[in-house]
Formats: C-alpha cells, structure tokens, sequence
C-alpha cells in the first residue's frame, strides 16, 4: 500500500518486520482466539461535580432467597389430539384447570407465560400430570366462522356448548432464585436470566388477568384516558413497561411508560375512512382495504361475537350470493333445499335487520378459504387493544412523539401511582418468597461532567452552555470553496433563486466561500406524474446538457419534506452511478438557523471541518494521541413493519486522519433480512480476497494517517440487546481480527468493545424539589448499574422538551486499559464532535452516523429495480447461507466523504 493520500493504493498494508506464516495455500495463518468474557468494573468516575437524582427504580426485597422454581412443559391440544394453536385460549384454559384442579396441583398456584411454559414455587405433586379442561365460551372466541351467513343463527345457539381440551404438564427444569442473590453478591450466576424471566412473567400474568395487551415487557389497559388518536385510524395507547433488574443496589423494579399503536376501535367503515383520509365511503379503495384488515379482529352488533377477518367479498353486500338452506319457506337444518340468497337479502328479510350503506360495499368473509362467512360491513366493529403493526406515516410518528411526551413530574406521578395501584407483591407467587415492593423512587449519586471547549474559525475557543452552541458571529473551523454547484429543483412552490441567494449570504458570514450556481434547473412540469425513478433520470439528462463539467455538489429541493419518493433514487444516482455530494432540503420557512444547519451538512460532505474539540485541535486526547487510534460506530438497520423481506442493512463508521475523532468514513452492506449480527465484517472471496467492511475501513485509515496503522480500536455497537452481547464479543470481533489478519498482520490491535443502548427504560430525574431533567454530560455509575458487569448511563445531552433518556454503555471489553474517568470523559467527548448539529447527540456521534448511513442507504433498496444490473437481472451477494440484494457500491469520488451527514 503506499503513503498517505493515494486513494488508488493496493490491496495490502505493509508487511511487518516479522511476517506471519504463510501456508502453501498462500493466504496468512489465522488463528481463532479463544472465547472471551464479558469483563467486570474497573471501578468507578470521580470527575465531576456531585448532583442527587431519583431513578424509575423500585428497591425490592426477598425474604426467602433459598426458594426453588420449578417450571414445566405445558401441552394443550383438543380432544381429537390436535394442537391448539391460538395462543389466545392458552391463559382461559389454564385458569380453568387451576379452578377445576386445584387439590390436584397441590393448590399451588402457577405462572404461565401463555404459551408452554408454567412455572410454581416448589414441586407439583408429580412430574406429569394430565388433565380434562371443559371452557363454556371457546367457541364464540375460535374465530373463524363455518360457512355462510345462515349459520350465524345455529352458531349462536351453540356457542356456549362446552369445549373439552387435554392439558399434559411435564416437568422441565428447576430454577434457583437464590442465583439473583449471587448475582447481586457480585458472582456469576448462569440462571440469572431465567430467574428474572419468572419474576417477570409473573408480571405479565397479573396484567393479562386485567384485561391488558401484552407486548414484550409492556401491558396496555383499554382506558381511553391512555388513548390519544395520531390520525390514519390508529391510536397511540399508552400503558407501562416493567422488568425485574439485579443492580448494585439490591433487586429492583424498572417501571417506566410506554406507548404502543393500537387500531381505533369502533364501526370498521369510520377506520378505513380515517386510514385511507376519505371523505365518503364511495372513495375508499378496497383493495387496499382488504390488505389492511386482513386478520382483524371484529365483534358483530346482531350476535355480539367475535371473528377474525379473513378477507372481503368479491362483489357488493346486495350482490353476493350464497347458499341458504330452506324447507317451505323456513330455514331449516341441514336436511333442507338450498337456495341462492343475497347477503343484504339474509340479513334485511330473515334476520330483519335494517342496513343503511354497506348494500353497495364488499362484505366483510371471517370464514375459511374455502368455506366463506359474509357480514355486512356495517354491523361489524374493531375490538379494542389490537396492535397497529404496519409503519407509520411521517405524520403519525411527528403526532405520536408530541402527544406522548411527558414532564419529569408528571412521568415520576404516572409510575409511582401504577406501583402502589398494581399492588404487585400481594401476588400469592410473589408471597411465597417473600417477595416485597418498595413504593417509591430509588435515589442515586450521579456526577455532572464538564462540557469540551470546542474550536471553531479562525482558532477562536467555544464553550458550550448547556449542551449547545451556535456559530453566531463565528466562522466554521475549516469551511470548503465552492465554486461549481447547481440548484435543481422538483417542488413547485420553492423561489430557487431566492434560496441560493440565501445560502451564499450565510455560507460568506461562515467563512463558506460559495459562487454563484451555474445553474437552476427546474422540473419539467410533465415529468412530475412520473416514476420517480425517470423524474431523477431526467434531472440528471438536464444537468449533464446544462453543465460542461462535473459540479462539486448539488442542492436538491424536494416536494416533501419528510419521505419523499424522489429522495431514495436521488441519492443512489448520485453517489452511486454519478460519484456527487448533494444536499436535499424541502424547506418551510428559511431563516439563518435553518441555512446554517443546512451549510453544517454541507461542509462535513465536501470534507470541511465545522468544529473540533480543543483537546483533538492540539492533538492532546488522552490515550489516542500517541497511539494511532481507531473509532468504529455500528449499527444495523431493518426494514419497515411490513417489510419483512427486505434485507437489514449493516453500516460501519471509522474514523479517519488520526489522531482526529471527527471525520469518519462509512461502509455498508446489506445482509439476511432481521439478522442483527453483522455477517459481513470480513467477507472472503472465492478468489482469496476480503470483500468486507473491516478491510475498506482499515485501508482507508492507513491512506488518511500519514501510513500509520492502526494499534488500538474502541468499537461502540449499537442496537444490540443484553442477550446478544456474547455474539459481538466474539462473533463480531473474530470477524474483525481475521480480516486485519488477511491483510498480513500479525501484531493485532488492542480493542475496547462498548454496547450504546437508548432502547432502555432507566430514566433519571434530579430530585429536590420539582423534578426535572438532569443536567447535560450527567453520569451514574453506581447503585442502578449491574452488580458485576461494566455499564453505565450518561446523559450528554440537554432534555429540553419531555423527559430525557440517557444512554446506557456496557464496556464488554477493554484492552487498552481506560480508567473509568479517561472512558467517560472520552465518550462524553465524542458527543460533541457531531458535524450536523451544534448541540450534543444524545449517543456518540460514530453511533448516529453508523445509523445515519444505514438509513440513506437503505433507500437504495426502496425500489425493485434500483439494484438491478444492465441484463434486467437483479444483483445478488452471498451472505452467510443466504442470497441478498446487493448494495450498490459508492462511487470513488464520494465514497471517502461523509456524505450521510
């Protein structure tokens, strides 16, 4: 590879002195390291000034630590031997086993998880037990009707004849709860988790016997005071979340609020019109309506029951036919002549119901494919509390996020009165080992630490107040010149000219040198019903006839302001085929805040520098001045609800020019859809070459710093749970040994491993007084943090609107050797070097620009045909045992740019 700033360098970084051995095959050894382990505390921060908070934490106590869990295999079928399989009816028929057979269990009371698992405290009587469970109701509640509408009158009748179910428990395992007491002493306890499942589980069974939707570890009480409708035909329901958690402090209840989608309940003719933003019912399109209501659930206003939708009729209410069964006039049973009827005909003449719209309107089919049942779409409504799964519009997420904030006080008000309402530890499971609830909030030491000076133009000092700055009267540290752009234009209610106009006055105050546009191009107005994959073709056919060399960027002003259809092909031509920075803006007003953030962007694309940290200016940050240092920030981004096979898309972030922590570069592969492990860190070819994301990233850390290699790198993964940490210590950084191994080192790099989570339900509070948001760069460590392992939360950023959440960090491993106060500070740093904003990031910046790369990436993959080759063809990667779409690759022009900024 040569020196520093050739891009076109070769496949490999230099030889160390020592080379590895090389096999006949001809390829370096790699050796497989050993499987490492989480590490435990290092000790604790001192740095900073001291600050009391409360915590959503709720100490609890067990007084007989030394019970014993014994959980069972639950099998519940039909008489017949067929499984059931609708989960819904699991809790009904063990509720009714438990009344019915209480003697028989040894009147222990049970957990159940609602599908096949049951849990006691102490032994039942025996190992296997078989039991006869008769339900009154569980035929009204099956769902799927047995034929046409002429049955509806025979299924009343009998849908309260008994149901008879066999019930098998076996026993599986026992389950220690004295393994929390370890844990919380500091050891290593393998059936933590499990214990902690059974707490929780008994949680969840207490909230579904109150009627609520369970999700996860959340339950949803059908309230309407918990409801607030965000448009579309969904509600935004807000209930609680609540786990047990083993912290320093003892056993404790993280209770938290939570908001889920729910469908809005009511007549399903106002929920399509609501979903579809229809005026009258003759505008809805139904076929759009049969795909949003499939399996549904609906209770009928003549029999009062409950079915799931399967579809719609083909033809209207007063045009569908069916078979009805008659004998003189009468119906009859099954012995009878059948008849063809009209649904709107059954239900006006025979049931005598009076139907005012739905004659004209598909039926609603909650039959079998093959055996049909029409209902009369105005007759049927939505039941309560079902999940809205499918992805939100714009919008709705802008609706939801402002009406499901919540102050510091009115958030401790909720929580706290949910405890002591819940009364959870007079559950009998509960009881039986001395489980107890404290009702109020825990109180923790957190530790405020100092905002980095940053630097700015003309090496003037910035001081961040309150987690944020501006640049009001100040110049950007390293502002770019740009001397050939254009404007194209797709909306037609932008004045162009007036923007660039702008732009130039405020980029000159920035010390942005910027000409005048070589030109505005405007959309052809008969292109506008277009593909937007042709409207982008057009464009671009535009700017090459109108422009004699390539521009350094372009300024794209969109119709939408949020999910355009534009934007997806927009970038990929771009950056893909054409190798061009662009800025997309669609803005609403334009003022000085607004185009400043937008030259922010700007800049970082075309490899400016708008701020630094002082420390990073004069190269003074500890541990990574001496040693060449690399930063990695990953994430993984999955498709939309819905979209279930669409690839998941893995983008990797590395720094760039040590010993800067600033400038990164990105790479992104797509990879088997909803896998969150990256399978494509080191990717090795049929030919003997590494086609991975480590590798470009570690060429191109060698180009930008002067040839030095990286000796040391601090990884910080995001979107991973607790359960998966394991994976990335090993899994994950395997991937990235072997591929610094493939390019013939042997001398591998010290690694530090951080999980960044914000997907958790701590939140802190300052207490005394009214609560309130905790100040920016507020850090705990102790008390709510794990007993053992290293975690801690940190708060960087300002809370300024709702309750702010802070992020939790697990340092998984640390070879580089961090105290806790150089760590903290580092991480509290690296919230500060976010190029777009001039606040800090609530997670370190690689982290929101991994995120931020997967995102405009992932657009690629919107359009079928975008990754198609020139034979029609789509192209595809091998990954793992799967083929998946590829991803374009970035053109060389822009691939070192930060051009997710």
């Amino acid at each position: 590879m040569e020196k520093a700033g050739n891009e076109e360098a070769g496949e490999s970084l230099p030889l160390p002195s020592q080379p590895p051995v090389v096999p006949p095959n001809g390829k370096p050894e790699q050796v497989d390291p050993p499987k490492r382990s989480i590490i435990s505390r290092r000790g604790f921060g001192s740095a900073g000034r001291h600050i009391s908070l409360l915590t959503n934490h709720f100490k609890v106590s067990v007084r007989h630590p030394d019970e014993m869990f014994y959980q069972y295999s639950v099998s519940i079928s039909y008489e017949d031997g067929k499984a059931v399989e609708n989960k819904g009816i699991g809790r009904k028929i063990i509720d009714r086993l438990y009344q019915t057979y209480a003697l028989e269990l040894g009147g222990k009371r049970c957990a159940y998880d609602g599908e096949k698992s049951l849990y006691t405290v102490g032994p039942l009587p025996q190992n296997n037990l078989e039991f006869t469970v008769v339900l009154e109701d569980s035929v009204a509640k099956r769902g799927s009707g047995n034929g046409s509408p002429s049955e509806s009158s025979k299924r009343s009748k009998r849908s309260f004849q008994p149901k008879t179910f066999k019930v098998e428990i076996s026993y599986a395992a026992k389950i220690p709860l004295k393994s929390i007491s370890l844990v919380l002493q500091g050891s290593v306890a393998e059936n933590i988790q499990d214990s902690l499942r059974v707490l929780d589980i008994i949680l969840r069974q207490q909230a579904a016997n109150r009627g609520c939707l369970l999700v996860r570890q959340s339950f949803f009480h059908d309230d309407t005071r918990n409801f607030t409708d965000i448009g579309g035909g969904v509600i935004g329901c807000r209930g609680f979340h609540s786990s047990f958690r083993p912290t320093q402090g003892g056993l404790s209840l993280n209770m938290d609020v939570s908001t889920t989608m729910i469908l809005s309940p009511g007549p399903v003719i106002d929920f399509l019109l609501a979903n579809q933003n229809a005026r009258e019912p003759r505008f809805i399109d139904w076929a759009k309506a049969k795909k949003m209501l499939k399996n549904m659930r609906v209770k009928t206003r003549h029999s009062n029951m409950e079915y799931k939708i399967t579809g719609l009729s083909e033809k209207p209410c007063n045009q569908q036919f069916f078979p009805l069964k008659v004998k003189n006039g009468d119906r009859v049973n099954d012995g009878g002549q059948a008849t063809e009827i009209t649904v709107y005909e059954y239900f006006t003449k025979h049931r005598e119901m009076e139907l005012t719209y739905s004659a004209y309107m598909p039926c609603l089919d909650v039959g079998k494919p093959k055996r049909p049942n029409y209902l009369p779409l105005e007759l049927c409504s939505l039941v309560s509390l079902q999940r809205y799964t499918k992805a939100l519009s714009s919008m709705q997420r802008a609706s939801l996020v402002e009406k499901s904030r919540q102050k510091p006080q009115e958030r401790i008000r909720v929580v706290t009165d949910a405890v002591r309402n819940y009364s959870y530890d007079e559950d009998p499971i509960f009881a039986a080992c001395g489980i107890s609830i404290e009702k109020q909030l825990t109180q923790v030491d957190g530790r405020v630490l100092e905002a980095p000076k940053l630097k700015v133009g003309n090496s003037e000092d910035c001081i961040p107040r309150n987690g944020r700055w501006n640049f009001n009267n100040k110049k950007l540290l390293n502002p770019v010149r740009i001397e050939r752009w254009a404007v194209v234009n797709f909306s037609a209610r932008c004045d162009t000219s007036h923007i660039s106009r702008e732009l130039i006055n405020c980029g000159r105050n920035k010390g942005i040198h910027i000409e005048r546009p070589y030109t505005l191009i405007e959309e052809d107005q008969h292109c506008r019903r277009a593909s937007p994959i042709v409207r982008v073709e057009k464009m671009f056919e535009q700017i090459m006839a109108k422009l004699p060399a390539p521009p350094q960027f372009l300024l794209c002003v969109l119709p939408e302001r949020k999910n355009s259809d534009i934007y997806g092909p927009w970038k990929k031509k771009s950056l893909s085929d054409i190798g061009i920075a662009t800025q997309c803006i669609s803005p609403t007003k334009i003022n000085d805040q607004y185009l400043t953030n937008v030259l922010l962007k700007i800049n970082s694309k075309l490899g400016g520098i708008n701020s630094l940290l002082a420390l990073e200016h004069s190269s003074r940050i500890p541990r990574i001045k001496d040693t060449p240092t690399m930063i990695l920030g990953m994430d993984v981004s999955h498709g939309s609800p819905g979209q279930s096979d669409s690839p998941s898309i893995a983008a990797v972030v590395g720094s760039r020019s040590w010993p800067l922590i600033s400038r990164y570069r990105a790479a992104v592969r797509t990879q088997s859809s909803k896998v969150e492990m990256i399978e494509s860190l080191f990717k090795p070819l049929a030919n003997g070459e590494d086609d991975g994301i480590m590798r470009e990233l570690l060429k191109d850390f060698y180009q930008t710093s002067n040839g030095r290699k990286p000796t040391q790198i601090i990884v910080f993964r995001d979107g991973v749970s607790e359960s998966q940490f394991n994976q990335v210590l090993n899994n994950e950084l395997d991937q990235m040994i072997k591929a610094y191994q493939h390019l013939g080192e042997s001398d591998i790099p010290k690694f530090t491993v951080i999980v960044a989570q914000k997907n958790h339900h701590t939140k802190l509070f300052q207490a005394g007084g009214v609560p309130e948001n905790v100040p920016p760069g507020t850090v705990v460590d102790t008390k709510v943090v794990h007993p053992r392992n290293y975690d801690f939360y940190m708060c960087a950023q300002a809370g300024m609107i709702g309750t702010s959440r802070p992020a939790h960090y697990h340092v998984l491993l640390d070879e580089i050797g961090f105290s806790p106060d150089e760590l903290q500070n580092l991480i509290h740093s690296l919230s500060y070097v976010y190029q777009r904003s001039t606040s800090a990031v609530s997670i370190v910046a690689p982290v929101c620009y991994a995120h931020l790369a997967a995102q405009q990436m992932g657009q690629f993959m919107k359009f079928e045909d975008l990754s198609e080759t020139s034979s029609g063809q789509k192209s595809l990667t091998s990954v793992g045992s799967a083929l998946v779409p590829a991803l374009p690759r970035l053109h060389e022009d822009v691939a070192g740019s930060m051009f997710f900024c």
